[in-house]
């Protein structure tokens, strides 16, 4: 679809490997042992396999215990991508192209949708990445002690954590690269501009939480059934309404630091560190409560989630470790082969947040399979399936 190909996309392309003219049409399959590079498929599977089996689970959790919310935060989370990311994609067709104008390219992997701009992979990262933050936060407990609001905090600050990981490495691989003078993707934390590194890691994951448990989560926990129309329309107003949320969260940086790089770094910065500073003492406090009193058994348990989150953990942990012979051989942030490195300290510090959040999770009481008080009580679906 060459009337798409803007230059600076297919300068980006053909950095990465592909032609933008010849990028398939709505849909194109390749093979996998022919993408840019190993690393491309392994991302790939691993990522569409957990979606999918976060989608199996909440469909599960809905018949076996009458519990919606894993399902429409799994929809709430695509309706989301389609609205954020098409005029991201097209920003001629949308009329963003002022504004927005290129701000990267996906390489192609061996699903992609969109003329090469949306790999399936892409798809089910976000569903994946809002089921694991949230049920981490939700198998603590911490919605339902300390709220709605800053549920969703806690839940903004796993899945930075966890997305961080992934996007720290990217540039380094070629799964995607960024457009480096884009003003809207400056300042940049190495190779990774520091709008991503807040908005999308932090930001739009905290307004997606805040909306599935004020429409749904707190509603369920309070013993409420939903009709299938009533789900529909929430996860739809879900996904408008999140998206609206990216817009307003960030708005001090992308007002007040309209006219400065250095302004805009150090308010998305501060707003990430409102953050961590609400999330973390919380977190911890609410685990050792779980862990000290018999009475604050948590009532809800996900094994998937635990099993999951640490089969995330270990492959990202070889692709990384697969990444640091370049790494450490790259002259002024950039590798032999011409590749822009990430933030190692900052990956590891995600690292260890992640692999706590997930520990948290195994060393804290689970809830009996027996209790019938709330649709949210009791085990594992899946487990139970098999």
């Amino acid at each position: 679809m060459s009337d798409h190909c803007s230059p600076t996309f297919s300068d980006l392309a053909t950095r990465l490997g592909f032609s933008c003219e010849e990028a398939g049409g709505l849909v194109e399959v390749r093979n996998p042992a022919a993408l840019e590079n190993w690393t491309l498929p392994v991302l790939e599977w691993m990522i569409v396999l957990g979606a999918v089996l976060a989608l199996v689970y909440a469909i599960l959790r809905l018949r076996r215990h009458g519990d919606p919310t894993n399902l429409v935060l799994w929809f709430g989370a695509t309706a989301f991508l389609f609205v954020i990311e098409p005029p991201i994609y097209f920003p001629a067709t949308f009329g963003t192209e002022e504004y927005l104008g290129t701000m990267f390219a996906h390489n192609v992997f061996t699903v992609d949708f969109l003329w090469g701009r949306l790999p399936l992979y892409i798809v089910a990262i976000y569903p994946l990445m809002a089921t694991l933050a949230f049920e981490i936060v939700r198998m603590l407990g911490v919605f339902r002690r300390y709220g709605v609001f800053l549920g969703a905090v806690c839940v903004g600050f796993v899945h930075h954590a966890f997305y961080e990981i992934f996007d720290q490495l990217g540039p380094q691989l070629r799964w995607w690269e960024w457009t480096l003078d884009n003003k809207v993707n400056m300042p940049f934390l190495d190779s990774v501009p520091l709008p991503s590194v807040v908005v999308f890691a932090a930001l739009w994951p905290m307004s997606l939480a805040l909306c599935v448990q004020f429409f749904v989560g707190r509603h369920v926990d309070a013993g409420r059934h939903f009709s299938g129309l009533e789900l529909v329309w929430r996860t739809v107003v879900i996904g408008l309404t999140a998206s609206v949320g990216v817009f307003v969260l960030p708005l001090p940086a992308t007002v007040f630091g309209m006219g400065s790089d250095t302004v805009r770094g150090f308010l998305y910065a501060a707003e990430l560190v409102a953050v961590t500073v609400v999330a973390i003492p919380l977190l911890a406090r609410q685990w050792s409560r779980l862990r000290s009193s018999a009475a604050d058994v948590p009532p809800y348990s996900n094994d998937f989630v635990r099993t999951y989150a640490v089969v995330y953990l270990a492959v990202m942990g070889v692709l990384w470790a697969a990444a640091l012979p370049d790494f450490f051989g790259a002259v002024d942030g950039v590798t032999d082969d011409g590749d822009p490195i990430g933030n190692l300290w900052y990956t590891l510090a995600c690292f260890a947040v992640a692999i706590l959040s997930v520990a948290a999770t195994f060393t804290v009481p689970r809830g009996s399979s027996d209790e019938q008080s709330a649709p949210a009580i009791g085990a594992d679906p899946v487990a139970q399936a098999t």
